[in-house]
């Protein structure tokens, strides 16, 4: 029996200890449980759950949790301590006895935040996961590495009992502060591991650190100047930041220090596939090679190519791999001088613009807010956009109330002076989606300082202020939205609604804000 795991209550002798990424490919193969793809990459079909499941994900309420989570009754649900007691022991029941997966990995590439996790797989793939997408120790490191302080455990072929067990229905993520476990049974869907991590994360930081966690990624110019992109899967986070011009510091969550450092969390990528081109996206199908895992693919008939155009299973359709399959990185995964802030929204109604420059009041609300659509496939049950106020662009993944992380974000932005963007990454008034290209030159002229002189328009909706030219844009009709629009009082009417909704969402919010933060709300 595997002494260290029968300390966490698993009864194991076939237990394999952070593998190769060849040795678990080898294995999955041999199973049957993945395909390899031509570009040598390997695909997994997660089962029912392509995507995460935001209703089934809890946290223990308990004497760490009771007084500081914020308990709003839709992301953050409370889960009884005795039933995860009872739960914990149920699974791990279930994997005793079982060939099991286990890897010691860090979360955050900052050494002063760095968090020892332990992951315990039923999967081999679920186990190449981690390694793709946490920071993997040194050999001297894994020597000394000790006891973990977080514990992830993966159950894929457990199923809960909802009614004995407290859960919603058999699949379940949840966490426990005072066990420091992130417990997830029921799906296969790998990225419960990482943004079970990260929730925590995003918990710990705040509370003990002082240091915001943004979810967001971010990139480094030959200058020195760190821009972070804000946004909900779907919205080009990973795509936008995946810049050959730039060096990738990370494509999904990030830490901003008291001493203004950022500091990626994870030691991968975890991208979206779906309609993937190397002409579009060069960066990202180049990382598509082996070791990477994709997961709920289509191969072409008859080939083991991937049909990245098939969303027959999900549009959610992921690929994970270490953060250096990308050519042009920051080592260590640090940045400093934060410049630029860039907010996207998918825009499902063609309101936006695709730039606008926010001033400090507007931002504070827009964060706050974090309008999106959700985009299909993300989700489980979402099969087309819908729109979304996901408060700090991450509610899913922020345990503590927003106001703690706009206050730091707002403390972080008046002391840096960093120009703060909102980018339309969605639809424009005929329903076309803004052109990759085109999203992309806008961000490299702001970057450049090419938008610090140019002819800025007040938004009559929502007050932001919107460039009326732009070096490297196409056409100066991209950058005015309502052009795109045939019937101004359609138009009139979409951007009025769209308004009405922000403030209506913010209604939660304004028994806490000043009038500073109720001025950068619409202002119809």
């Amino acid at each position: 029996m595997d002494a260290k795991l029968a300390n966490y209550g698993i009864s194991a002798d076939n237990v394999k200890w952070n593998l190769s990424p060849e040795e678990l490919i080898q294995i999955a193969l041999d199973k049957k449980q993945v395909e390899k793809a031509s570009s040598g990459a390997i695909n997994v079909l997660t089962g029912k759950f392509t995507g995460r499941s935001p209703q089934d994900r809890f946290i223990v309420k308990d004497e760490i949790t009771e007084n500081t989570v914020w308990w709003d009754g839709k992301t953050n649900l409370p889960f009884d301590s005795d039933k995860f007691d009872a739960l914990y022991d149920k699974v791990t029941k279930h994997l005793s006895g079982k060939e099991l997966f286990v890897r010691d990995v860090f979360a955050c590439a900052d050494d002063r935040y760095k968090l020892k996790i332990r992951a315990i797989n039923e999967m081999p793939w679920a186990n190449l996961f981690v390694y793709n997408m946490f920071i993997n120790p040194t050999a001297s490191e894994l020597e000394s590495f000790g006891d973990p302080e977080w514990l992830i455990v993966s159950a894929p072929s457990f199923e809960a009992d909802p009614e004995v067990d407290g859960t919603r229905q058999g699949n379940f993520a949840i966490l426990n502060f005072s066990r420091k476990i992130a417990l997830i049974g029921g799906t296969g869907y790998t990225g419960e591991m990482k943004k079970g991590i990260f929730s925590a994360l995003n918990f710990i930081l705040p509370t003990y650190k002082n240091t915001l966690p943004m979810h967001c990624s971010a990139n480094m110019g030959e200058d020195g100047d760190t821009a972070m992109f804000f946004g909900l899967s779907g919205t080009g986070k990973t795509t936008l930041s995946a810049d050959k011009n730039r060096k990738l510091i990370g494509d999904d969550e990030h830490g901003w220090t008291d001493d203004n450092t950022i500091f990626n969390f994870e030691g991968g990528c975890y991208a979206k596939v779906i309609n993937l081109s190397a002409e579009g996206e060069p960066e990202i199908f180049g990382a598509i090679k082996e070791g990477s895992l994709l997961e709920n693919c289509v191969f072409k008939p008859g080939t083991n190519e991937v049909d990245f155009e098939d969303k027959s299973i999900t549009e959610n359709t992921r690929v994970s791999y270490p953060i250096d399959y990308i050519e042009n990185i920051a080592v260590p995964s640090l940045g400093k001088n934060p410049k630029n802030i860039f907010f996207l929204s998918f825009d499902a109604f063609g309101v936006f613009p695709p730039i606008a420059k926010l001033n400090p009041n507007q931002a504070a609300y827009l964060f706050i807010s974090g309008y999106t659509s959700k985009v299909a496939g993300t989700e489980a049950g979402v099969t087309e956009p819908q729109t979304t106020f996901s408060t700090c662009f991450g509610a899913p993944f922020m345990p503590l109330h927003p106001t703690k992380y706009a206050s730091l974000l707002s403390d972080k932005v008046a002391k840096t002076g960093v120009n703060v963007w909102l980018l339309n990454t969605g639809w424009n008034g005929q329903g076309k989606r803004m052109s990759l290209k085109d999203t992309r030159a806008v961000i490299n002229a702001a970057l450049r300082g090419d938008l610090d002189n140019v002819e800025f328009k007040q938004d009559p909706y929502f007050g932001f202020e919107i460039p009326q030219t732009c070096p490297g844009v196409s056409s100066d009709e991209i950058l005015k939205v309502e052009s795109s629009w045939t019937d101004m009082a359609a138009y009139d009417e979409k951007a009025k609604s769209l308004a009405s909704k922000f403030k209506e969402n913010f209604k939660k919010f304004e028994s806490f804000a000043d009038a500073d933060l109720l001025s950068g709300g619409p202002l119809v």
